[in-house]
């Protein structure tokens, strides 16, 4: 029995060995929490955004730009006025980055939020103040910073948003460019009518979506890709190709192509 248990022994001990080891001696790799793919972070990764901020301007009508070579080209003229940088976002206070620029000089009708909030930033109180997202915290301006219209050199493309000029309440001849029913007799007055907007039976009831008689403009509209002509820093406007979208004294937000500059 001795001489079993003897050749039995190193085998016991080292089983035992095994099942004795102290967790902490045995290799693991840490793993990190996986990051959902609707989180905030995600979103941000991935959205085309730009490396710095834009500027806003105020349309101030069309003039005709002559080039060197005798083109006329014409030109929207945006107003670029006390444009400063007044607040910044970062990803560790907000979750993204992002650059809040204001316009101009108002003084009446402020609250003493806002007051607090410019005071704060060191610059006057600002008529119209929007904010630009850039791609990381490296893109964020020194609060203060003034902006004029040299931002943009000549030749660059950039992206305006604005507010299209409300029509008002308009009918599918306006809104949806319907030819309208027919002109000659036996129509009773219903020229400019939409006509028939449903099946009795089948399918019964109007189809969602329908275009009909209803509120025309005033929607958000952004161009794209839009040549910068000729800028001027000191008298504060920049002159961009073709019309832009809003009526005259609407606010622009101007800022880099993004299908070209992201």
């Amino acid at each position: 029995m001795m001489g079993i248990f003897n050749t039995l022994k190193p085998l016991i001990a080292q089983r035992f060995k095994a099942h004795l080891t102290s967790p902490g001696a045995i290799p693991f790799v840490e793993t990190k929490a996986a990051v959902l793919f609707k989180s905030p972070e995600l979103s941000r990764l991935r959205k085309r955004l730009l490396t710095r901020p834009g500027l806003i301007g105020v349309k101030r009508g069309m003039v005709p730009f002559y080039t060197n070579e005798g083109l006329r080209i014409p030109c929207t003229v945006l107003e670029i006025d006390q444009v400063e940088v007044t607040h910044n976002k970062t990803v560790a206070n907000d979750g993204y980055s992002a650059v809040q620029v204001g316009y101009g000089f108002k003084l009446k009708n402020q609250t003493k939020k806002m007051l607090g909030h410019f005071a704060k930033a060191q610059v006057s109180p600002k008529e119209k103040v929007v904010e630009f997202h850039v791609k990381s915290d490296d893109g964020l301006l020194p609060v203060g910073t003034l902006l004029k219209a040299d931002h943009f050199k000549v030749g660059e493309f950039v992206d305006l948003q604005s507010i299209s000029k409300g029509k008002g309440f308009a009918g599918v001849m306006k809104r949806w460019n319907f030819h309208g029913l027919k002109a000659s007799h036996g129509v009773s007055k219903a020229h400019r009518s939409a006509g028939s907007t449903g099946g009795n039976q089948t399918p019964g009831r109007t189809l969602p979506g329908k275009k009909m008689a209803g509120r025309m403009g005033g929607h958000n509209v952004t161009l794209q890709n839009v040549e910068v002509v000729d800028v001027n820093a000191e008298k504060g406007y920049i002159l961009i190709k073709g019309p832009v979208s809003g009526a005259t004294g609407s606010y622009v937000k101007i800022q880099d192509a993004i299908k070209r500059y992201h």
